[in-house]
């Protein structure tokens, strides 16, 4: 298990600027990685009242269990890897792995029995050190729409800002509120 303090800016895009990007910044194809986000909450959605949310990662034939939870700045996440028969039996038969997530969801005052898996978004990612923080470029597919985003990963929120909103100038690419996707996917989900 690891946890860290996630500090990130984001801008949705549309598809044309998101091709600007790939050409600034010298993007093949074949540099995207996919993967899947599995979601999961309470048929009450008790985490996401809590401004939190679960999610399985697979990627590169590996899983990774994550709780974001709210911080004071930014939000606190902690991941634990866990294995593939591990996350199918979460998936498949809502056995929630053991582990230091299922003593914090417990903390939370929330029976692990109780998570159900609303759905899977898939992205297909590239991401690279820009400045003092990460890029990432976001191409997801999920309940049949997809959407474009850019995220800036930063240790810094001061700086991250200034050389988020620098870029976004430079390419003369509007800034757009942004939710994270788990909101927009679950916003996806109840608007049918």
């Amino acid at each position: 298990m690891n946890q860290h303090i996630e500090i990130e800016f984001k801008n949705l895009l549309s598809e044309k600027e998101f091709q600007q990007l790939i050409e600034y910044f010298h993007v093949g194809a074949s540099n995207f990685k996919t993967q899947k986000n599995h979601y999961f909450d309470t048929l009450g959605f008790t985490l996401k009242n809590q401004d939190s949310a679960l999610r399985i990662r697979e990627k590169n034939g590996r899983y990774e269990l994550t709780l974001k939870q709210p911080a004071t700045e930014g939000l606190l996440e902690t991941n634990q890897d866990i294995s593939e028969e591990t996350a199918n039996a979460f998936l498949n038969h809502n056995t929630f792995p053991d582990g230091q997530i299922q003593l914090l969801i417990l903390e939370c005052g929330i029976d692990p029995k109780d998570f159900t898996c609303f759905g899977t978004l898939k992205t297909d990612r590239f991401e690279f050190p820009y400045k003092e923080g990460l890029l990432v470029l976001d191409h997801s597919s999920y309940l049949n729409q997809e959407d474009f985003e850019l995220e800036y990963e930063v240790t810094d929120a001061n700086s991250g800002k200034k050389n988020f909103l620098t870029l976004l100038e430079t390419l003369q690419i509007p800034v757009r509120e942004t939710e994270n996707k788990v909101k927009r996917f679950y916003r996806a989900k109840f608007q049918k």
